[in-house]
């Protein structure tokens, strides 16, 4: 196909694409106005499902299973990074010198690193009830985590992070999604299906299957950021070679 024809081509895509948005918008309510069938439907399941935070609801329970695509998402840029950036033959790891970190710097570092870390958590555990969840709370977990680079040093970092812990609660993180939503199979109903008892309304163990799949997604989220940020950290190598090489 010559190039002219693919212009062609691409052109009237776009058309027939811009005449379906067009139409389609023509038919959204006005803004600001009363009518919100989606709106109102997600926010019924919400209080019938005992969750506070509707948008956990339609997370975690109305549209589980499209959490669980984007949450593999992550997964997967997490694996590509370890592979892609896996040391190999001819590179040495050069060990990270000390660096001299201000007073002040490192006393803030020291005092928001268990504030930072305690908030995290804190989302978590109340994605079902107030705004955040397993996504929000799992960065600013990680965050926590590196605070303790900017306070201290990189070789404090280290000693707190195992990357390969972390690189397996990763991966529980994943699985434990996977799994909690064969729950619904098991009650006889569909995967991913909200089949726990709900509990009362607006407390930590109210919603059912979303405060369980709110800490999955924590887990995930927390240690995939901390994986991903120590193998771009370990990029200091130096390739060693003979002449010929060279």
């Amino acid at each position: 196909m010559s190039r002219r024809a693919r212009l062609w081509l691409l052109a009237a895509g776009l058309a027939v694409l811009a005449v379906l948005l067009t139409a389609a918008c023509l038919r959204l309510p006005h803004f600001g106005g009363q009518w919100h069938p989606y709106g109102d439907r997600a926010v019924r399941a919400a209080l019938a499902q005992r969750t506070a935070n509707t948008v956990s609801s339609v997370n975690f329970d109305q549209r589980a299973f499209d959490t669980l695509g984007e949450e593999s998402i992550l997964f997967g840029s997490v694996l590509g990074t370890v592979v892609l950036l896996r040391q190999t033959r001819g590179e040495r790891r050069v060990a990270p010198q000390p660096a001299e970190v201000p007073a002040v710097l490192r006393r803030y570092g020291l005092i928001v690193l268990p504030v930072t870390l305690l908030i995290g958590l804190y989302v978590i555990a109340h994605g079902q009830l107030s705004p955040g969840g397993g996504f929000q709370g799992g960065v600013v977990v990680a965050t926590a985590i590196h605070l303790l680079y900017i306070g201290a040093d990189y070789r404090a970092l280290e000693r707190i992070r195992p990357v390969n812990l972390f690189e397996l609660v990763d991966g529980a993180g994943e699985a434990a999604y996977v799994v909690l939503g064969a729950a619904g199979l098991l009650a006889g109903s569909a995967y991913l299906a909200n089949t726990l008892p709900h509990g009362t309304f607006n407390t930590l163990s109210s919603g059912g299957t979303v405060p369980l799949l709110n800490a999955a997604v924590g887990m995930e989220v927390a240690s995939a950021v901390v994986v991903l940020l120590a193998h771009f950290l370990d990029q200091a190598l130096e390739i060693e070679g003979g002449e010929e090489e060279a």
